[in-house]
This record gives structure tokens, C-alpha cells and sequence, in this order.
């Protein structure tokens, strides 16, 4: 699904990425944690085409996303990809159902097909009878999930989150963090998630660690002691850095 071959990326003399090789699979789970600096942030938007590399390969979705030109990318990400952030980013002046709509139009998607989605993902969310909401009328996690489902409404391949749980607190953490396992079983997306939440990562089917732009492992995570740590949360320790 994703596959990363030496990627290297400098922001004038300071080199951030130092030859990255990664391959993530269709349906995984998986987390990027590691200090500030790390470039996890950087590594995530290079996946997500909102930046170049210097040097390597980006393949996403059996497509190299290094050769696109900025027009045919900016299609691509439309439709093949969908961003999840810390802080929601929704359009005050538009409801939550508006909000979840307005990638779908811009992948030219009909009003008619873009709202039943969007309703399809309010019900899955639970969150049917807040879509005429505007985002000063719902609650953090609320928004979040709204953040979610507009992530999901082109169907990408790919969700990309940067630290999709931090400002949020203890219960509707737990809530998210179950919420992309659910997705992941029914939609079959990618999940990429840059995070310093101990639990999620911990759940997550894989942790890559990254520190001074290297990756220092990738070995795999026992997923099912990740579950249980999710549904016994006093078992794990929270890190809201």
C-alpha cells in the first residue's frame, strides 16, 4: 500500500530525513512515535504529498507520487488520501454535515451522493442528530469524529493522522483510538498515525520509532496485548506531550 524507498529530505542545512526505507501494507494500523524533531511530522506529510522529498521514492496505492505533477497530486491526495489532525480543522461556518460534504465536491462528487455519504459516516459515527451542527456547537471528541468522517468520505486508501488524539481527554481518547480499529475492519483503509500517546501506540499493529530522521526499528507489536490495554486503560500510562 505504502512503500518508502531512501528518502531523504533537508530544510536548508539542517537534514531532517536521512534515507527513510518503509513499506506499510493495505488494513495496517500503524503508529510513528519518537521525540520532537524526529521528523515524524515531516515523514507523514511527504507520505501525504504535501511536501517533496530531496531524494527516493514515495509509491502510494501502487502509484509514485514523487513523478505526479502538482496538479495531477493534488487530485491524487483528493482522492486517495485523507488527513486526520490534532485540531480538527473544521469550517466554523459550516455544519458538520457541510463539513464532512465539502471534500466529496471537490472530487466532483454530486450533492445528491455526497450527502447520503456523509450521512452513511455521521450514522457510523453516531452522530446522526448532530449534522446540522456548526462546530462551536459540538464537543471535542465530536468534532473529532466529524474530522474523521470528512477524512473518510472520498473513500481514500490512506488516513493520515498528526497527533489525533492530543487535545482531547482521557474517555474520548479511548473512544478514538477504537474508532480507527472499527473503521480499519469495515472501510479496509490504511491508518498512519504520528502520535506520542503511549496507549495508541501501543494498540496499534505496528510502532515505528524514529529518532534524528532515522527509523531505529520496525519490529511488530502483539496487537491482542494492545487490546487489552485499550479496554483496561489503567493498565497503560498516558503521555500527553
Amino acid at each position: 500500500m505504502i512503500e518508502i524507498k531512501g528518502i531523504k529530505k533537508s530544510f536548508g542545512s539542517l537534514e531532517v530525513l536521512k534515507g527513510i526505507d518503509l513499506n506499510i501494507e493495505k488494513g495496517e494500523v500503524v503508529s510513528i512515535v519518537g521525540p520532537s524533531g524526529a521528523g515524524k511530522t515531516t515523514l507523514l506529510q511527504i507520505i501525504g504529498t504535501l511536501d517533496r522529498p530531496d531524494a527516493g521514492t514515495v509509491f502510494v496505492d501502487s502509484v509514485d507520487v514523487t513523478k505526479l505533477s502538482q496538479k495531477k497530486l493534488a487530485d491524487f491526495r483528493n482522492r486517495h488520501i485523507g488527513f486526520v489532525f490534532q485540531f480538527h480543522q473544521l469550517l466554523p461556518e459550516f455544519t458538520a454535515l457541510e463539513n464532512i460534504m465539502i471534500p466529496a465536491y471537490i472530487a466532483g462528487t454530486s450533492h445528491k451522493a455526497a450527502k447520503q455519504r456523509a450521512e452513511e459516516l455521521l450514522q457510523f459515527m453516531g452522530l446522526s442528530d448532530r449534522a446540522h451542527h456548526k462546530p462551536n456547537e459540538l464537543s471535542g471528541g465530536e468534532k473529532q469524529r466529524v474530522a474523521v468522517a470528512r477524512a473518510l468520505v472520498n473513500n481514500p486508501a490512506v488516513i493520515l493522522a498528526d497527533e489525533p488524539s492530543g487535545s482531547l481527554d482521557s474517555k474520548n481518547k479511548e473512544e478514538l483510538h477504537q474508532l480507527f480499529f472499527d473503521l480499519r475492519d469495515k472501510f479496509g483503509q490504511t491508518f498512519v498515525i504520528v502520535t506520542h500517546d503511549e496507549q495508541l501506540a501501543s494498540i496499534t499493529d505496528r510502532t515505528i520509532h524514529m529518532r534524528d530522521g532515522i527509523l531505529e526499528n520496525l519490529e511488530p507489536l502483539d496487537n491482542q496485548d494492545g487490546l487489552e490495554n485499550l479496554e483496561n486503560p489503567e493498565k497503560t500510562e498516558e503521555d500527553n506531550d
